[in-house]
């Protein structure tokens, strides 16, 4: 069923345009991330929806209603930044009540709310705690708690685990997907980083120079991109000109092509030969750049022990299926 709805979306800023003619569907319940390289207005749209930004034209449908003229505090939809925004002087439970305060909701219900939520968040047992006093991934937690309280209904989420280290950004991008699916949550999550948002979405709408250019599940995003583009930023695709794809296949290719490093398979024995010119360790996997008719490829391999390693300038082979090959403008 469609919950958020944006129809010709536009947004200029003087005579220059973030972007034009957005539009998109988003289903109730749905996790939907915005993904794209910086300055593509992927922020920017967000902050459009939340009415943070006023839009130049178009409309944004919220369960069926335009809610460009509402104003933020009254379209029902929770925002949590990359900033923690928490007030210093405050407490946790203090920090998570305040929207509720606001709304002027009873003290009883309030502390229940809160409680609810905090426990939620697995943070019921640092309440009387300062900002000061807690990790970056715990002041996230309040301020998603924060949002969460108010019982929205749509969240937004733009770049929130982006300050945080790799370790904390993989579990709370786990808890927050755990959340959002616990609570049945529309939520729209912005990010540069491919790998949240083929790990955590129901959809992508992947963005680029202020236009959605291709949207999907994650595995119809990553499998089939629509452009070189696409390819590039989805994974780490070989790209292919015509000329080089047919030298490399021995067959002719009318198109530019593009192939995934996993696809390759790299042995001793095989028809097409070529060379290690460099490898790198990315923990499970070992990228290799070979060098093949010609034409170098970038080949990811399991790094399954010490002993399969090729090194630098050995003699290697590859074997690519035709089923490999994917066509991109």
């Amino acid at each position: 069923m469609s919950f958020v709805t944006v129809e010709n979306l536009q947004k200029n800023y003087a005579s220059t345009a973030v972007f034009s003619d957005i539009n998109c569907v988003i289903n109730q319940g749905e996790f939907v991330t915005l993904l794209g390289p910086s300055g593509c207005g992927k922020s920017t749209l967000l902050r459009c929806i939340a009415g943070l930004t006023s839009v130049t034209r178009g409309k944004i449908f919220l369960d069926g209603k335009n809610i460009v003229p509402v104003s933020p505090q009254k379209r029902g939809i929770g925002m949590v930044f990359q900033s923690y925004a928490l007030f210093p002087n405050m407490n946790v439970e203090q920090n998570v009540a305040f929207g509720l305060r606001m709304q002027k909701v009873s003290a009883d219900e309030t502390r229940q709310r809160v409680a609810e939520v905090l426990k939620l968040v697995e943070l019921n047992e640092l309440a009387k705690r300062y900002p000061h006093q807690m990790s970056g991934g715990q002041c996230q937690r309040v301020a998603l708690a924060r949002s969460l309280v108010t019982r929205p209904r749509l969240l937004l989420l733009d770049e929130p685990l982006s300050a945080l280290d790799a370790r904390i950004r993989k579990h709370l991008r786990e808890q927050i997907r755990a959340i959002q699916q616990e609570l049945g949550l529309t939520t729209i999550f912005v990010t540069h980083d491919q790998e949240e948002a083929l790990t955590m979405s129901d959809r992508i709408f992947l963005m680029n120079q202020g236009r959605i250019v291709q949207s999907g599940d994650a595995e119809t995003l990553y499998t089939a991109p629509v452009d070189a583009f696409a390819a590039g930023f989805i994974g780490n695709y070989n790209l292919l000109e015509p000329d080089d794809a047919s030298r490399l296949m021995q067959r002719p290719i009318n198109s530019r092509v593009a192939i995934r490093p996993e696809a390759i398979q790299l042995s001793l024995t095989g028809a097409l030969e070529g060379e290690v010119r460099s490898h790198s360790l990315l923990g499970n996997v070992i990228r290799y750049r070979v060098e093949a008719r010609g034409v170098e490829l970038v080949v990811d391999v399991l790094n399954r022990s010490a002993a399969d390693l090729h090194p630098n300038g050995r003699r290697v082979t590859l074997n690519i299926e035709a089923s490999a090959l994917c066509e991109v403008a």
